[in-house]
């Protein structure tokens, strides 16, 4: 019986735990290999948003529909402040919350943690420093990105400031991204968030904190440098050979801003349902992420030819509307004129990562370009 062979799952990020929670609920046998000694290695604490505009349903909401913990420390982020080039502040208000700010990592509190702990209450087998290069049977992957174009850099560092969210929209701290710093609970992340210069990122990131203690009076207690890369892509098939590919190692981040945990989590369960049902996966994944995802391309497009006075224009249009929330579910709500233009976005962004998905059929490896090269 097909039912009684393991799933494989390579990656336990919060796509692979969500894809091993949903099939172990099922009663399908799971093995999730994790190539680190611990969740959440390459975060490290990490203090990252989980969106919240993009439905009207609430974040939280949608992760219990689909069956999945939200027993994490979490701040609901409902007012911040935003500036433009010039150091001019700008309120970001919203009735209910714009994002939930939480803890990436391995530590007590941590999202990661979360899901991990719910898939093992529910029967799945996590085998840590477990680096698994094919697979025969049943499979997911979840790799991780496997091209920048995106990094953020910056610094976790303890402190004694308010909990709150700040970001800078100015290219000579973040290159067609934007500079931010979050605080939740005595723990900070300020960064760099860049779309194109990285190589001077150094150079960014020390004018990056150099503007957050001139305008909030960033404190920093022992500061421990952290950076990481995004990748955003809309795959033509979100499958390597027979195995479904989810989270960031398919591309499902959001072009504009780079908030990907909700979108991973749902591609896992998607993933996990496809192999349950006998569904096709990309058909899952284009219903339910299809349309967002190219508009965010689209947003992306028109955000990198805005420089910092198109900025300061988006800004000053974001304070003649009492709810950013709403504001920005408008941004990313599909519409006629938007798919429309998203041939024309998808040739001006052109991701790093041009669509790799394996082309054999039978292929058993967990990650390869076109069977060239193999990784984990």
């Amino acid at each position: 019986m097909t039912e009684n062979i393991p799933v494989e799952i390579a990656g336990a990020g919060p796509a692979g735990l969500a894809a091993a929670i949903t099939l172990a609920r099922a009663g399908r046998p799971v093995i999730v290999h994790e190539a680190q000694p611990e969740v959440g290695c390459r975060f490290k604490c990490d203090l990252q948003g989980l969106e919240n505009w993009t439905t009207r349903q609430d974040a939280l909401v949608v992760l219990q529909e689909l069956g999945i913990t939200t027993d994490f420390k979490r701040l609901p982020c409902h007012h911040g402040t935003a500036f433009d080039a010039w150091g001019q502040a700008y309120g970001i208000d919203s009735h209910e919350p714009l994002f939930y700010m939480v803890e990436r990592g391995h530590g007590p509190d941590t999202l990661d943690t979360a899901l991990f702990h719910q898939a093992l209450a529910l029967g799945a087998e996590v085998r840590f420093n477990s680096r698994v290069q094919h697979v025969q049977g049943p499979a997911i992957f979840d790799t991780g990105p496997k091209a920048a174009d995106a990094i953020a850099v910056g610094y976790h560092f303890d402190t004694r400031m308010p909990d709150g969210f700040w970001a800078i929209c100015d290219d000579t701290l973040a290159p067609q991204g934007y500079a931010y710093l979050l605080v939740m609970g005595g723990k900070g992340t300020v960064k760099s968030c860049m779309f194109t210069g990285f190589k001077q990122e150094a150079h960014y990131v020390q004018r990056t904190v150099e503007a957050f203690k001139h305008l909030v009076g960033l404190e920093m207690i022992d500061p421990r440098p952290h950076g990481g890369v995004g990748n955003f892509r809309i795959p033509l098939t979100a499958r390597s050979g027979a195995h479904a590919v989810v989270g960031e190692q398919a591309g499902f981040q959001d072009t504009l801003w780079g908030f990907g945990m909700r979108s991973a989590v749902i591609s896992g369960v998607l993933a996990a349902r496809s192999l349950l049902e006998g569904s096709d996966y990309d058909r899952l994944w284009q219903r339910m992420l299809g349309e967002l995802m190219a508009t965010a391309v689209l947003n992306r497009a028109l955000y990198g030819l805005l420089g910092n006075r198109g900025y300061r224009w988006l800004l000053r249009h974001r304070e003649n509307h009492s709810d950013a929330r709403e504001l920005l579910h408008r941004y990313y709500h599909p519409s006629y004129v938007k798919r429309l233009l998203a041939p024309l976005a998808r040739r001006r962004f052109q991701s790093q990562r041009k669509d790799e998905s394996c082309n054999h059929v039978d292929c058993s490896c967990v990650w390869c370009r076109h069977g060239r090269e193999l990784h984990t």
